[in-house]
């Protein structure tokens, strides 16, 4: 004997419109992801300011070094500003890259980020100092102006003291080569040196 299903009428079940909704809100969020990666450099953060003037500095002195302020970056030159702190330790990693392109005669203003001053010059003591000038923005307030995301961060400025780069994180030997000497270049060909 078999045994029959049903009655003989065909079942069927309806779907609820809620059992829907989970597959489309992922279809949704996997769209906008992929619409997202699609950018030239999705790892690059926005930054308003590049092709702009260099912003305000209104900047502490770092006891024992010559601080400096806007006028020193609007002269003739490329220029690199590193926002660091002896806290941070990616700012150690991209340390020898920064002495590097001082090496390379590469003028390097520091900011040292909201630091205890004595603890941002033990840090250049002990790794050395690649800075032409460096000054302190303890209360951040400065940094707010730059549109900082956090440090390390460095900003190539070109000779009219236009910002031609803003990348945040550490000088890698791989962004030193693909991203901070091709600013270079740009920021060196719109001066026309």
């Amino acid at each position: 004997m078999t045994e029959e299903s049903g009655s003989g009428k065909s079942s069927r079940r309806r779907i609820s419109p809620v059992l829907l909704l989970p597959p489309l809100l992922f279809a949704l969020l996997a769209g906008m992801f992929l619409w997202g990666m699609g950018r030239e450099s999705p790892d690059a953060l926005p930054y308003a300011r590049e092709g702009g003037p260099v912003p305000v500095l209104d900047l502490v002195p770092l006891a024992g070094k010559e601080p400096f302020g806007r006028e020193d970056l609007t002269g003739p030159g490329v220029k690199l500003v590193n926002y660091w702190a002896s806290w941070c330790a990616p700012c150690r990693v991209e340390h020898p890259s920064l002495l590097e392109l001082q090496a390379e005669g590469i003028p390097i203003y520091g900011i040292n980020y909201k630091d205890k001053p004595e603890n941002g010059l033990a840090f250049l003591a002990e790794l050395g100092d690649p800075f032409v000038k460096v000054a302190a923005d303890p209360s951040g307030r400065n940094a707010i102006e730059w549109g900082l995301y956090g440090v390390p961060e460095t900003y190539v400025i070109d000779g009219s003291g236009r910002v031609v780069l803003r990348f945040a994180g550490p000088i890698t030997r791989r962004v030193l080569d693909e991203t901070i000497r091709p600013a270079i270049a740009r920021a060196a060909a719109r001066s026309g040196e």
